[in-house]
This record gives structure tokens, C-alpha cells and sequence, in this order.
């Protein structure tokens, strides 16, 4: 890490929390009655740890969504107004990937910006300046001095989603 970045994760620890402090959590779509499958956890590769989301997704009963979110604060809003985007290091099985991100704005289920994720079954690193994060839902633009938690999504179509993640900060 250096000063032009933010450590988020690198899953070194693998007890659930953050390099920030915060715990990451695993949502599927069943908590407004989706029916996707997911397993969250961590596996150990040539460069270390990484955390693993796989699962089912499934559109059955409106449903379409497994992700695992941490906060970016444990007491409220995070300010990252001096940053310029996402770094991740990635890599899965073919699939619609995303980054989300919420803020003090997102108030409902629904409502959130997203990027999508490139990944294949080859370690990638990305930067995804926050610039790429559309909002969805909602209509007012992304404030980067009020965000809330990041998630790593598999969304939008069945599939058999397995991503891993080894890296991810924010970058200036």
C-alpha cells in the first residue's frame, strides 16, 4: 500500500473483517424472496488469500443477486472525495460482475451505483474510476464524501458465479 492508495482488503487475515475494521457480509436475493444459492469464504492461491463469493443466481421470483458487502465505516459515512476510483485483483468464471457501491443517499434495497468487473480465469487488476459507477435507482449523483459499503455482485442473469478476489483499495 502507499500514500495513493487505501487499503480495503487483501483477505490476509481471514476472519471476516476488513484492513479497515469493518466485516464483510454475504446477501443473497432471497431477503425480498429471490432463490440464488450463495457460499462466502476464503481460499489460498499462489499469491496468498482471497475471498471467494460462487453461487447459484437464479431470476426465479424476481430474484438475480449474490454479493458480498463490507462497510466502509463502522460509524457512519466514509469521505473518500480525495480518491479517484477502485483498484480490484480478480479473477472467475464467466459471468456479469459488479462493484457497488452505497452512500447516505441509498436508502432503499434497490438503490445503489454500479461498475461492472472484468474477470477471467486469470488474476486481473483493475482500476475502476468512480466516474464508471452508474446509479441505479436512484437520481442523484454519486457523493464520494458519503459513502456507506462496497460490494463484489454477481448480478443480472442465471448463472454460476464464482469470483475471487485477492486485492481491492481505493486508488488516487
Amino acid at each position: 500500500m502507499s500514500e495513493q492508495s487505501l487499503l480495503i482488503d487483501d483477505f490476509s487475515q481471514r476472519n471476516g473483517r476488513s484492513a479497515l475494521g469493518t466485516e464483510w457480509r454475504g446477501f443473497t436475493d432471497r431477503v425480498m424472496g429471490g432463490r440464488s444459492d450463495m457460499q462466502v469464504g476464503y481460499v489460498d492461491g499462489p499469491e496468498g488469500s482471497a475471498l471467494r463469493l460462487r453461487g447459484q443466481v437464479r431470476l426465479d421470483n424476481n430474484g438475480g443477486f449474490i454479493q458480498a458487502r463490507v462497510p466502509l465505516s463502522a460509524d457512519g459515512d466514509f469521505a473518500a472525495d480525495d480518491f479517484a476510483g477502485v483498484a480490484i485483483r480478480a479473477r472467475g468464471a464467466p459471468g456479469p460482475y459488479y462493484l457497488h457501491l452505497r452512500t447516505g443517499d441509498t436508502r432503499r434495497p434497490w438503490q445503489y451505483y454500479r461498475a461492472p468487473i472484468d474477470v477471467s480465469d486469470q488474476w486481473q487488476d483493475q482500476v475502476i474510476p468512480f466516474s464508471a459507477f452508474e446509479a441505479r435507482s436512484i437520481r442523484q449523483p454519486l457523493d464520494l464524501s458519503a459513502l456507506r459499503s462496497l460490494a463484489v455482485v454477481a448480478y443480472g442473469e442465471a448463472f454460476e458465479a464464482d469470483i475471487e478476489v485477492a486485492r481491492i483499495e481505493l486508488v488516487r
